[in-house]
């Protein structure tokens, strides 16, 4: 298979303005240089690594495309080229092209490191503040919830209780709520799973071949990172634009790469993105669903987190309602609107596409137990005023975060998108994982960047969420600000300048 290229236009687009940004200062007033073009523009290309915005394993543009783009000789850009080689930037293969890497003394497996930081520890007789979650607690109603499923429950106890598609009244509620987003959905489109990461599970053993290619955004929920992985499929990257958090997806970029790579299935959180919080607009959803038609690819759409809202904009139309045929799949869960706790989750599809999955799922699990799913019910039935309440607290807590980081970590920049559970911090260095690993001794689990991408990238960033108290927020960001200056110089510098051998 052919090696996938970035296009020249777009990295540039990313590059900004490369001649008059210096990678190693956080300084706005320092930030004009007289470096050498070529120097100039490794350090930019270079940060594109670190952040994940050139995915490692894609190659760059020739030289001579890259040159005519951004208005420089070819000479520059090929000592730019030559100077990432010798820094283990770029590898290069003879016959092929030089392909993105990290140096072999930095690069790692970020999913060794995020489970690394997972022991919960303690400083003193307090317990860490733990941010390695993007989950409420249960509200209130979650208790008359469950009052009423047991209520109902006698009408089941004379059958045997397992009904791998689920109950008739969630899948009818369920299909009631898609339609009244104008999406037209009976209840023999649904299928009631074990939460969305189950539901995700289901559908990448039945759709995606080993050795297949699967698109994601970048960064991902880390979960789906992974169950990608144990089919023995590859997770082909596609950066978000982090900078234009209206225009996060690169729309271009998710069409060349469905092209160069055959990927024949993609995953992607338009609504809230985990962890950025980022929300696609309606335009761009209507391309995306066209962008899957015109290369023949299945979208999974993840939508666990489309009810968290926290601006008063209506919400969006579902990805799968400018589907001409079954080429968007919808997966949702209860679990981020109501309770972790509450495992019921569900896929929207065909029902041609529901039997297959009953096929797979019968080697798995029995069903969804129908005391979750009559609480789930009773919720969806009641949801407008839980989830009124459940968006105002994650909108203050949000507003505490931002405040207390803007006090005690001013040269952190931080990524707040419309909704969600957490917002996307950028350090100054890539030091995210030592952080991480260093949190716990001073009071807060910490996730590191490097969880929710591949190949090590984002080690500058964090995932905060907003999903804990006010007070332990407040006790996290000094925790974390703390944890930071014990880094010492490391963390106080970005990366060490490039110098030439």
């Amino acid at each position: 298979m052919a090696t996938r290229v970035i296009g020249a236009s777009g990295l540039a687009r990313d590059l900004g303005h490369w001649r008059s940004t210096d990678p190693a200062s956080t300084d706005t007033a320092v930030r004009k240089t007289s470096r050498p073009a070529y120097l100039a523009l490794a350090e930019g290309i270079r940060l594109l690594i670190h952040d994940g915005r050139a995915p490692l394993g894609v190659a760059l543009p020739s030289e001579r495309d890259l040159a005519a783009t951004l208005g420089v000789s070819r000479t520059t850009v090929t000592s730019t080229y030559s100077l990432l080689r010798e820094h283990g930037y770029l590898i290069t293969r003879q016959g092929s092209r030089s392909t993105v890497a990290l140096p072999p003394a930095i690069a790692h497996d970020g999913r060794r490191v995020a489970r690394g930081i997972l022991a919960t520890m303690s400083t003193g007789d307090r317990p860490a503040v733990d941010m390695t979650y993007a989950a409420m607690t249960a509200p209130p109603e979650m208790e008359d919830a469950y009052a009423v499923a047991l209520q109902g429950i006698p009408s089941y106890l004379g059958t045997h209780g397992m009904d791998p598609v689920g109950i008739g009244p969630l899948r009818e509620a369920l299909a009631r709520r898609y339609t009244e987003r104008g999406l037209p959905t009976t209840a023999d489109q649904i299928l009631v799973t074990l939460g969305a990461q189950h539901g995700l599970r289901l559908l990448v053993n039945v759709l995606a071949a080993p050795t297949s290619r699967v698109l994601i955004d970048h960064p991902t929920y880390p979960n789906a990172i992974e169950a990608i992985r144990d089919v023995g499929a590859r997770p082909i990257p596609v950066p978000l634009r982090l900078e234009a958090p209206h225009a996060a997806w690169d729309l271009d970029g998710i069409r060349s790469a469905a092209r160069q790579t055959a990927a024949a299935l993609a995953y992607l959180v338009p609504d809230h993105n985990n962890p950025t919080g980022f929300l696609m607009d309606e335009a761009a959803r209507a391309e995306l669903a066209a962008i899957a038609r015109e290369t023949r690819m299945t979208l999974i759409i993840d939508e666990s987190m489309v009810d968290l809202s926290l601006t008063d904009s209506a919400q969006p139309t579902p990805v799968a309602a400018f589907a001409r045929g079954s080429e968007v799949i919808t997966i949702g869960s209860a679990s981020k609107s109501f309770w972790g706790g509450l495992r019921v989750g569900w896929i929207r599809t065909s029902e041609s596409l529901i039997t297959r999955l009953l096929t797979s799922r019968a080697t798995v699990d029995m069903g969804t137990p129908v005391m979750d799913q009559l609480a789930a019910v009773h919720l969806l039935e009641n949801s407008e005023p839980i989830l009124r309440h459940r968006r105002a607290l994650l909108r203050n807590q949000r507003e505490v975060l931002l405040a207390a980081m803007a006090d005690e970590l001013p040269g952190w920049q931080v990524l707040p998108g419309v909704g969600g559970m957490s917002v996307w911090a950028q350090l100054p260095a890539p030091v995210a994982s030592a952080l991480a690993a260093t949190a716990p001794n001073h009071g807060v689990l910490l996730a590191a960047g490097p969880r929710f991408g591949v190949q090590g990238a984002f080690e500058r960033f964090l995932r905060l969420p907003y999903t804990t108290s006010e007070p332990d927020l407040r006790r996290a960001v000094t925790a974390i600000a703390t944890a930071y200056a014990s880094l010492g110089p490391q963390a106080g510098d970005a990366l060490q300048p490039l110098t030439c051998y």
